[in-house]
């Protein structure tokens, strides 16, 4: 688990045009990076909406945002074609970078219980060092909780 003033998991994985993305990468921009269930979905669809309707004041703070999910290169590009994204949307089919930043766990749902990505962002610093963690996210408000 994570906590304020760690440093940013080593990860490596591709984005949705299949280059690749290293946790070295991001190192000297603030970094906003959100975990969500699936694409296309109804929160999922919410909360990057909200990013993307405000990616301007994200730009003007100097973040880059990047958006996490176990969906495949090819569900990541349709959802970025469909809604407009303009952030990068990283692939994590294996689940170890949702693992690495503890974004992967125990779910219940109709009180069932099953193994699943949980709905989380992490802001870093210029140096990769964890400045904040949001575990309960609005997805229609989540500019506002980020900023």
């Amino acid at each position: 688990m994570l906590s304020i003033g760690d440093k940013m998991p080593a990860f490596s994985v591709m984005d949705e045009t299949g280059k690749q993305v290293t946790d070295q990468d991001l190192i000297g921009k603030k970094t906003v990076i959100y975990f969500y269930p699936k694409d296309s979905t109804p929160g999922c669809t919410a909360e990057a909406c909200n990013l993307r309707d405000n990616y301007h004041a994200f730009l003007a703070q100097g973040y880059w945002v990047f958006g996490v999910s176990k969906d495949s290169q090819a569900s990541h590009v349709k959802f970025k074609a469909k809604y407009e994204l303009p952030f990068p949307l990283l692939s994590d089919p294996t689940t170890a970078m949702l693992q690495a930043f503890g974004a992967w766990g125990e779910k219940k749902l109709y009180g069932k219980v099953s193994m699943g990505t949980l709905r989380k962002t992490f802001i870093f610093d210029e140096r990769g060092i964890l400045t904040r963690v949001i575990d309960k996210v609005d997805t229609k408000n989540h500019t506002a909780q980020i900023l």
